[in-house]
């Protein structure tokens, strides 16, 4: 999945030898959690929004150097990888860095994840199902034979939790009728979890996935 076309570069840039005035303006009246910051057009990090009430408007940037965060991504970062960046850093926008570490723009994490569900696992039809199996048991590979000897097209699977060496795999399949494909898993000592209908999925993967559940509320 492509989404280098979701760089937006509308959100301002401070340097570092700037004042806070213009960067509490700036979070007052956005809802981004984070700004980044340059010394010379290069990036040196990033002031988060939860430091706001530390910014006196009089000081420079530069006296909240050793406060500021270093996260971001670059051009060839996989989505994956921008998703889980939002989540591990608790942001709603990341820092697009080019080779040189000078920022080409921004993700904003409403565009990222807009995409995401944009995707077939989310738009086309079909059935739900969520197994569990041992760490050391689990195999994609074997998922996907087990989906398609059932005649059943596997559109989409990733781990939606991992705990006490049994991992949790979420499953889209292109079949409205799941019942085979779960008693196939069962035979090879999967555990169903549960299998739902689409819209039900939607909603449950909220509650379920931390990844996603965290993306849609920053």
């Amino acid at each position: 999945m492509q989404i280098q076309d979701q760089i937006v570069s509308t959100v301002p840039i401070f340097e570092v030898s700037e004042t806070l005035e213009e960067v509490i303006r700036f979070f007052e009246e956005t809802t981004f959690s984070h700004v980044a910051v340059t010394e010379d057009g290069v990036f040196i990090g990033l002031l988060s929004e939860n430091d706001l009430a530390c910014f006196e408007p009089k000081k420079n940037i530069e006296s909240f150097r050793y406060e500021l965060e270093t996260f971001f991504v670059t051009k060839e970062t996989a989505w994956l990888d921008v998703l889980e960046m939002f989540s591990r850093n608790e942001a709603n926008i990341l820092p697009v860095l080019d080779d040189n570490q000078i920022i080409m723009g921004y993700y904003d994490l409403e565009d990222i994840v807009s995409v995401f569900i944009d995707t077939p696992f989310f738009r086309e039809p079909g059935g739900i199902l969520v197994v569990s199996i041992g760490i050391k048991d689990y195999s994609f590979s074997e998922i996907a034979q087990i989906v398609e000897s059932n005649n059943a097209r596997l559109l989409g699977a990733f781990i939606t939790d991992s705990q006490n060496d049994v991992v949790e795999i979420t499953l889209k399949v292109g079949s409205e009728n799941l019942n085979e494909v779960a008693q196939t898993f069962r035979r090879y000592n999967y555990n169903i979890v549960f299998g739902n209908s689409d819209d039900q999925f939607l909603e449950d993967l909220k509650q379920r996935s931390d990844y996603l559940e965290k993306y849609l509320n920053v």
